[in-house]
């Protein structure tokens, strides 16, 4: 009794304290007066960057989608059974990060005019987050996202007809802005993508206008045609990364905890091998590529591959090839978010469309070739005798998706993306155990995911508006296409 009548003693004396210390003002006691109200908006666009690669450059299943990498230990079928949980953080993450990129507007509106550089730096990276987001989720929350302050809880989700116009808009926009003369502003040392070169970040700008564009080209052919054909009659009005030394490559530091995100899986794991979609083409076509992007299986020094969307491990692991050393064991190794040789692979697919983008269809396509050689460590003299045999231009469709697609591996949502716009590469569609050959939830499948699934915090709080957007979806990730993907026979 004694010791009970001690604690409630204390517990009241302690509550009196607490009561005798308040203040009326909610704000002083909730604020810690040794924290900085706001970040300098260059460390906040530094955030930004690098939360957006942390979520997105390292392994996620789009790269078994997209027909590079498969399992080969701890065989779950993740790579075609994501959950609504799997995905959460990308999908959130676009949100997170365009609050913190509106802040930086909002601190620099007063004084715009000496923060050109660094508001164009945040408004690019805005359309660039929602283009990604809705790549790979579809419909999303647009007109009405992150207005929590005005009192909007519940975003409807706008459709990619709308989405994918305003995009445009708002690049073409800025890219306007910036054709009038760049700013004098030092964007400053969290431009972990450019470096400060605001140049770079115009060029990215342009670059996104093609990316867009041509994603939609078979569904909005007058839009996809007049913004492609606008940035590339005038490239020195809306110039577009053109070399390897203008990628817009995110390099890590290298040190923990801001390793490379497959470099960090490299430390202590040893789940993913080459795709045999991935390995058998590149083998066939001699490309000179495949001693970057991959490694020799240590058992034999062959190049071989495995089954994509396997359902037991092979019996041997070490048969299996595994990401090339630049691309998965340098610590302070890059993510990539925009290869210059992509924009010559849309010229190149403008011009054999018969649009007027300047250049001809070979000339884009075998720029576009070297360039990604380039970006491998490929010297000219084998990049332009792979152009004279295998990657010979041949005046086709299927030659220009193919070599882009090899020239996008680890960009693997924008090759996924390639994929499910244009159907090639065909054996990521005919290979596999998974697709087409097993029952998933009731339903029979015949092709790699078309979506990441709505995470599950949509379905708690936003379950109105989320439902009506799945409501064609089968299985979390198949049934309604993107609007963009305008193939035939798959489910």
């Amino acid at each position: 009794m004694k010791n009970i009548f001690k604690l409630t003693t204390l517990a009241s004396l302690a509550v009196t304290l607490m009561l005798g210390s308040c203040t009326s003002n909610f704000d002083d006691i909730n604020s810690d007066p040794d924290a900085l109200e706001t970040g300098s908006p260059t460390n906040m666009l530094g955030y930004v960057l690098r939360s957006t690669m942390s979520n997105h450059g390292g392994f996620d299943a789009t790269e078994a989608w997209a027909g590079y990498i498969s399992k080969i230990q701890y065989m779950d079928n993740y790579n075609y059974l994501p959950t609504n949980n799997t995905y959460g953080n990308k999908f959130s993450n676009c949100y997170r990060m365009n609050v913190q990129l509106d802040d930086i507007l909002a601190q620099t509106e007063e004084n715009a005019e000496d923060f050109k550089n660094i508001r164009w730096a945040a408004r690019i990276f805005k359309e660039y987050l929602w283009l990604l987001n809705t790549d790979q989720f579809g419909d999303m929350p647009f007109t009405e996202a992150n207005q929590v302050e005005e009192g909007l809880m519940k975003a409807k989700y706008d459709s990619q007809e709308i989405i994918y116009p305003a995009i445009l808009e708002n690049l073409k926009a800025i890219a306007d802005e910036m054709a009038e003369g760049l700013g004098s502003d030092n964007i400053g040392d969290g431009d972990f993508l450019f470096n400060g070169d605001t140049k770079k970040w115009q060029k990215f700008c342009n670059s996104l206008r093609l990316r867009a564009a041509m994603r939609i080209v078979n569904v909005a052919p007058d839009l996809a045609k007049s913004t492609i054909e606008e940035v590339c009659q005038d490239l020195a009005t809306y110039p577009v990364l053109s070399s390897s030394d203008e990628n817009a490559y995110f390099y890590w530091q290298g040190s923990s905890p801001y390793y490379e995100p497959y470099y960090n899986d490299f430390r202590t794991r040893d789940d993913y091998g080459m795709s045999n979609i991935f390995v058998n083409h590149l083998k066939s076509t001699n490309d000179p590529r495949i001693s970057a992007i991959m490694q020799p299986a240590s058992s034999d020094g062959e190049y071989r591959g495995y089954e994509n969307g396997a359902l037991a491990a092979p019996s041997n692991i070490q048969t299996i090839s595994r990401m090339g050393v630049m691309y998965r064991e340098d610590p302070a190794g890059f993510t990539p978010v925009l290869k210059s040789c992509e924009n010559y692979f849309i010229m190149a697919e403008a011009a054999l469309l018969g649009w007027n983008v300047g250049i001809s269809a070979q000339e884009a396509y075998e720029t576009a070739v070297k360039i990604s050689m380039d970006d491998n460590g490929v010297s000219a003299t084998d990049a332009e005798t792979y152009l004279a045999n295998a990657g010979k231009w041949d005046n086709s469709f299927e030659r220009i998706y193919m070599e882009e697609w090899v020239a996008l591996f680890k960009e693997n949502c924008e090759a996924w993306s390639l994929y499910r716009r244009t159907g090639y590469p065909q054996e990521i569609q005919t290979s596999g155990e998974y697709p087409g050959k097993f029952c998933i939830f009731g339903t029979i499948h015949n092709d790699v995911p078309f979506r990441m699934p709505y995470p599950d915090n949509e379905y708690q709080y936003n379950k109105e508006n989320v439902e009506a957007a799945a409501a064609e979806i089968v299985d979390n990730t198949w049934g309604k296409q993107m609007w963009w993907d305008t193939r035939a026979n798959v489910h």
